[in-house]
């Protein structure tokens, strides 16, 4: 099994910047890629950010390239969700995925993002 665990959510102005963490344990050998992703009131959850546990290469969602930017430290099992020139649609609650070479995807718990205008 493995447990996530995020932080770094809050209330921001539009055009702020907020850094988001997110610390895995237990199994975590076999971690293939952590992720991002978001969902707003009444709306599906989104893809936002990708990031390869072995090769560092990124993927991004149009909508946030360019804003955010997404990174690792492995040693700490953590990865972190750089957002700056936030917009009130980046507002959501933002979950930390991670997707094991097994095929398995865990979730954490949430964390939420406001931006306000």
């Amino acid at each position: 099994q493995v447990q996530l665990v995020e932080s770094g959510g809050g209330l921001v102005q539009s055009g702020g910047s907020l850094r988001l963490s997110c610390t895995a344990s237990g199994r975590t050998f076999s971690t293939r890629n952590m992720g991002w992703y978001r969902q707003a009131p009444g709306k599906e959850r989104e893809f936002v950010a990708l990031i390869s546990w072995s090769d560092g290469n990124t993927d991004y969602a149009d909508s946030v390239k360019g804003r955010f930017t997404v990174s690792r430290v492995i040693a700490k099992n953590t990865e972190y969700l750089q957002m700056n020139s936030l917009k009130p649609e980046d507002t959501g609650i933002y979950y930390c995925s991670l997707r094991t070479t097994w095929g398995n995807t865990y979730w954490g718990q949430g964390t939420q993002v406001t931006v306000s205008s």
